[in-house]
């Protein structure tokens, strides 16, 4: 079967991928050449009574909690119809910003219901990419023949409806799923038509053997990410300094327009506080970032960069050659660098330890063994009936609370009184227990609506949505509220 690329976006409950929750799943099938292949999808998944959407969030999509539950399917039965007629064999799962976004959301959905997280983004030939490093690519080095916008304030923005309506392309329900996913489309169309040697060497550089080959030679290349100025199109000059020391896959990366001098008589702790202060007001941006090899980077050899790029990127060659021949020469200093990302990743994981998170929130806790995995495919095919008895020693202790939310949330009238009584306080927890603020979701909750209230008055579309959003907060509301 030939590679066939599926274009997929989500609206979702919230921007957390863990505690959020997928509200509309859209996609379409294309070939390599981005022609339509079939019937485009688009699906609502019904929201569980422990969720509570983020007002803001609706107030952008126009999706109520209702609107799921009347329109829409559960995360079990959606997931069926994935494996069936979505995920098949030489999948290319695409998306703008999928890779930090979208393709987050699709893990932990997997998760909680019993798949493998991961398998539908490699198993069977399958595989991701995201189309707005590319377009950021683009940008920085074969911009012409295409209109690039910029935001109020003057700085490059490559957002999708901006891109769609500078370029004069069909994107008239921005924020809707079906709509974006048919944008993505025809912008992706639209760089491979213009320049379609860029966007297959991209294509065929996302892959992790392609990334390691380019980047762990250790000499510079480009780089286009997201965390790197917008006045210089989210590009630079990089090199890496070696892998990450507790990230497998991952690689720390220098960005050569800075002086490496600036740096070599830092100690560690002062190298700690720039990194974490990088982001402040009129801080400086630290020099090195973590660039994983399975998250598609946008990154490609010096030699496509011509006289043209390095003068509109303020790029100049002597300077990036002088730092990257000191940066080989301070020895100390990538040392420092690498102790400090040691240092950083272990502070993030006693940090996750130490978070009050719900089992289903604990997807990066480890892989199921071969064993769990077998009693996985016996839960996700079981009928209600089976389920009521259903019961398995599994060897990884987050299976057994996840069982329980899963028959809450997906098969209710399959729980004994003792899950039913779990459940109750679960959701009880999930809306009442006082957050690191002082105060719960439920309350956080009502006062948004009423601010949301004021600053909307006047539009009365958007007050029935909050109308809607305050009866169904109600309707969920635990007795003991």
């Amino acid at each position: 079967m030939p590679e066939t690329f599926y274009f997929y976006d989500l609206e979702t409950t919230g921007l957390s991928s863990k505690k959020d929750r997928i509200m509309q799943f859209a996609g379409q099938r294309t070939d390599k050449n981005m022609d339509l292949v079939g019937d485009p999808d688009n699906v609502y998944i019904k929201i569980t009574e422990d969720i509570l959407p983020s007002p803001d969030a609706v107030m952008v999509t126009g999706i109520t909690p209702q609107k799921t539950l009347s329109d829409g399917i559960s995360e079990a039965e959606f997931l069926k119809y994935f494996y069936e007629n979505i995920a098949t064999a030489n999948t290319i799962f695409v998306g703008y910003n999928s890779v930090r976004f979208d393709d987050e959301f699709v893990r932990n959905l997997n998760y909680r219901n019993f798949y493998d997280a991961y398998e539908w983004q490699w198993s069977e030939g399958r595989s991701r990419w995201d189309i707005l490093d590319v377009v950021r690519m683009t940008r920085a080095l074969r911009p012409d023949g295409i209109e690039w916008p910029f935001s109020p304030e003057g700085k490059p923005s490559n957002r999708l409806e901006l891109l769609t309506q500078l370029n004069k392309l069909d994107h008239s329900h921005a924020h809707d799923a079906l709509s974006d996913v048919f944008a993505t489309i025809a912008v992706a169309k639209m760089i491979h038509l213009k320049n379609s040697k860029l966007f297959e060497y991209l294509l065929r550089v996302r892959a992790k053997k392609e990334v390691d080959e380019l980047v762990a030679k250790g000499l510079p290349f480009v780089y286009s990410s997201g965390r790197y100025p917008s006045e210089h199109n989210y590009t630079t000059i990089a090199v890496a300094l070696g892998p990450h020391p507790s990230k497998p896959g991952a690689y720390l990366v220098y960005d050569l327009r800075q002086d490496p001098k600036s740096y070599a008589d830092k100690s560690i702790d002062d190298l700690e506080i720039i990194l974490n202060n990088q982001y402040s007001k009129d801080s400086e941006r630290f020099p090195v970032k973590v660039m994983h090899n399975n998250k598609c980077p946008a990154i490609a050899p010096l030699s496509v960069v011509t006289e043209k790029n390095w003068q509109d990127l303020g790029l100049n060659k002597a300077d990036i050659d002088k730092n990257y021949l000191t940066l080989i020469k301070e020895e100390n200093l990538k040392l420092n660098f690498n102790e400090l990302f040691r240092k950083q990743q272990e502070q993030i994981q006693t940090r996750f330890i130490s978070d009050d998170l719900t089992v289903d929130e604990q997807l990066y806790d480890g892989f199921f063994d071969k064993g769990d995995k077998t009693k996985m495919r016996a839960i996700r095919a079981a009928d209600i009936d089976e389920l009521v008895d259903l019961s398995f020693d599994f060897d990884d202790p987050r299976l057994k609370g996840l069982l329980i939310l899963y028959k809450a949330r997906q098969f209710p009238s399959s729980m004994n009184e003792r899950e039913q009584a779990f459940w109750n306080e679960f959701r009880n927890n999930s809306l009442n227990k006082k957050q690191s603020d002082g105060k719960t979701k439920l309350e956080k909750f009502f006062k948004r609506l009423e601010e949301l209230a004021e600053i909307h008055q006047n539009y009365p579309d958007k007050i029935y949505l909050l109308e809607e959003l305050q009866l169904y907060a109600q309707s969920i509301v635990p007795s003991s509220y």
